[in-house]
């Protein structure tokens, strides 16, 4: 039976996503709390789901990735979660998907060595799996919600104020800034395993951390575990 690994930015998400799938078992595992279950397809197939929150940061959502990876060999790796918009044609509540991911904080002329990449041609950016993406634009036009293919930065730092904006920009022309997408994608493709990654965009990137962690995100949670299903249930 094909396997489908779920990562989301919090409890509710997954808890959304568990309401949606048959035989549902929850364990401890690696420091996360994992969901599973089965979810049947528009085709009538039938999929087996492991979801879990993966936690903030490239360490944290990398050592989720690759558990996720090692205990159910999934046949693709969904990742959602929230980003600072960076592009003025954007709201909050719209959605980029993440064609390319780009790091802030690497030279990937060394880290892009390993695979896929190799010394003489390292990686300089990844990518979300083209038929993942298909598959999401659809769920997203049906849903009613804006949205872009477009260029996600990945960072272990909280983008802020101006100033790191237009450096993020300049440095990377993302379309969007956060903390984990690209490490999904990089951990994915060194399992050779397809992945995307979703943001809904949450503020400008213009607001200090203090006051972003009084921000109720819970509203996200339910529009993002249907995409998620919604895109599953089209494969």
């Amino acid at each position: 039976m094909p396997a489908i690994a779920i990562i989301g930015a919090m409890d509710e998400e997954v808890a959304h996503v568990a309401a949606a799938l048959n035989d549902v078992t929850v364990t401890s595992e690696a420091g996360l709390t994992i969901t599973r279950g089965t979810l049947t397809t528009d085709n009538g197939d039938e999929f087996d789901i492991i979801a879990t929150v993966g936690g903030m940061g490239t360490v944290n959502i990398a050592a989720t990735t690759q558990h996720l990876i090692d205990v159910s060999r999934p046949d693709a790796v969904i990742f959602s979660g929230i980003a600072g918009n960076l592009n003025p044609s954007l709201h909050v509540n719209d959605v980029v998907l993440g064609g390319t991911l780009r790091y802030l904080d690497t030279d990937m002329r060394l880290v892009g060595q390993w695979k896929p990449g190799t010394a003489d041609d390292p990686v300089r950016e990844f990518h979300s799996d083209d038929r993942l993406i298909e598959f999401a634009d659809q769920a997203l036009t049906d849903l009613g919600i804006t949205h872009i293919v477009g260029i996600i930065a990945t960072g272990d730092y909280f983008v802020d104020d101006p100033a790191k904006v237009e450096q993020v920009v300049r440095e990377t022309g993302a379309d969007a800034v956060e903390m984990e997408g690209a490490a999904v994608a990089h951990v994915a493709a060194r399992n050779d395993v397809p992945a995307l990654v979703i943001r809904a965009l949450s503020d400008n990137a213009d607001t200090d951390y203090e006051e972003f962690k009084a921000f109720d995100i819970s509203e996200y949670a339910d529009t993002a575990a249907k995409l998620t299903v919604n895109i599953i249930k089209r494969m």
